[in-house]
């Protein structure tokens, strides 16, 4: 499973328990919490009520009021606030009718009062809200008027009615629950969606982390694999900037922590990487030269020809060559490959740098009865000039190495491009991607494999500080190598 799937899953799951904990605590707080409202609103409903019906209860008139309710100013001012209209908006909900029913017991239990003539005389005495108030504590019912159905309920509150300093009687009043429970389904509704918005919003949150948080792995892997160079086998794209030139992502937190460590791992394995790269190739590229010289070595201790004798030391001699060419190629490449960029300042003209590689070369073209020729001006840019001969030296080499005797190898300048064109064999289809390779060489016009790979990849090594590209071709006959180099 991906990182960023887990990371995910992982986010959604506490993320999902956590909300639906809170709105399973939330809901289930709502109806209580509403209800512990009313009923502390209805204790003071209840208390205010006992006070001024304490007169008519000491007076005796609330017990005549079934027969005669006009001797009781309590008993009519509750009945007029019965049949009061009312019309009130409460946070967005309108309130058409008053709900409270009151009614009043004596010390016994018996009902004196009812607002609603339900119980006048009934014996409420076992009733909680009753007993307990005569008893001196608080009391307090909620009762069903259907069983089995929870928004029936009522609930009561009394309140004790005092007379001379002692409790003369019981006022109650109550309220069914139905007339909040539209208020409590607002409440649950609106704490529902919030909760769904919390969550959605907290997923949201949770999508853009994950995003942010795999964004930076990926880019420390793609930073990672970058400066790890080719692996056995494979070839590094010469096009390509090296690794070490590539900048180090710049990430926050722990995560900029590791990025810092992998560069700092990085550069330790570098150079370790980089040499035993060069051994195992210049190890495998000697081979060749030290058998041949170690075999000529010992046929000239023994007694020979003067013919063979002269033939071995001149094998000797050309692998001594051999060996010197190599390693001082490897030594310019070496130091080729620990630099970021060329230092050109002047503008370098390319005709210049021709006529410079021409020179050094020319004898030993003479040697092999090839002729040299320059062709075109070509242009001037900020161009290294000692990198740009030095290229051009390694191709002319190449080219005087595969053109036949009395040919003429060309250099040819048209802007900022300088080819080299010879009229050899070329190279096999295959091979062309290859040019440039460290030791990676095709056989030579005679069948033979004395280079080393190594001028070519001088070349390419030129070009990349430059930020130019090598770019080969075969041309029937012959292969055309061509420099170009990035305009100003």
């Amino acid at each position: 499973m991906r990182l960023g799937i887990r990371l995910l899953f992982a986010f959604f799951l506490i993320n999902g328990i956590a909300a639906f904990f809170v709105l399973r605590v939330f809901m289930a707080e709502i109806k209580p919490s509403v209800r512990e409202v009313m009923e502390d609103m209805m204790v003071d409903t209840a208390n205010i009520l006992a006070e001024l019906a304490s007169e008519d209860l000491a007076a005796g008139r609330l017990a005549a009021q079934a027969n005669n309710s006009s001797t009781s100013p309590f008993a009519q001012h509750v009945r007029r606030y019965a049949t009061r209209p009312v019309d009130a908006a409460i946070w967005g909900f309108s309130k058409q009718s008053l709900d409270y029913r009151i009614y009043v017991t004596d010390t016994t239990g018996r009902v004196l009062f009812d607002s609603e003539n339900r119980a006048v005389g009934a014996d409420y005495s076992r009733w909680r809200d009753v007993a307990r108030t005569l008893r001196g504590e608080y009391g307090a019912r909620s009762t069903r008027d259907v069983e089995d159905d929870d928004t029936s309920g009522v609930m009561h509150v009394a309140a004790p009615i005092y007379v001379n300093s002692q409790i003369a009687g019981v006022l109650t009043v109550a309220k069914p629950t139905r007339t909040v429970q539209r208020f409590i389904d607002r409440a649950e509704r609106k704490v529902f969606m919030g909760g769904l918005l919390l969550l959605a919003l907290s997923a949201a949150v949770g999508v853009a982390v994950t995003l942010w948080m795999v964004w930076n792995v990926r880019r420390l892997r793609d930073y990672a694999l970058s400066v790890q160079g080719p692996a056995d086998g494979e070839r590094h794209d010469p096009n390509l900037p090296p690794p070490t030139a590539l900048a180090l992502p710049e990430v926050p937190g722990e995560l900029g922590d590791l990025a810092r460590a992998m560069d700092r791992m990085r550069a330790r394995l570098e150079g370790r990487d980089y040499i035993e790269g060069y051994v195992r190739a210049l190890t495998h590229e000697l081979k060749s030269p030290v058998a041949a010289i170690r075999g000529a070595g010992e046929l000239l201790q023994d007694e020979l020809p003067a013919a063979d004798r002269a033939e071995f030391a001149t094998q000797v001699v050309q692998q001594s060559e051999r060996l010197q060419r190599i390693i001082d190629r490897l030594l310019e490449l070496s130091k080729l490959e620990q630099r970021q960029h060329a230092e050109g300042r002047a503008p370098v003209a390319l005709h210049d740098c021709a006529e410079a590689a021409i020179a050094q070369t020319r004898a030993r073209a003479g040697q092999r009865g090839i002729t040299l020729a320059l062709q075109g001006h070509g242009t001037s840019g900020p161009w290294e000039a000692e990198l740009v001969t030095l290229a051009l030296t390694n191709l002319l080499d190449n080219a005087i190495d595969f053109a036949p005797a009395g040919s003429t190898v060309r250099v040819e300048l048209d802007g900022a491009t300088v080819a080299v064109q010879d009229s050899g064999p070329g190279v096999p289809d295959y091979a062309l991607p290859r040019l440039g390779e460290r030791f990676f060489t095709t056989a030579r016009p005679g069948g033979e494999r004395s280079g080393s790979g190594l001028g070519l990849a001088i070349v390419q090594r030129v070009m990349a500080l430059h930020g130019g590209q090598m770019v080969a071709r075969n041309t029937a006959p012959g292969l055309r190598v061509a420099l170009e180099f990035r305009r100003a």
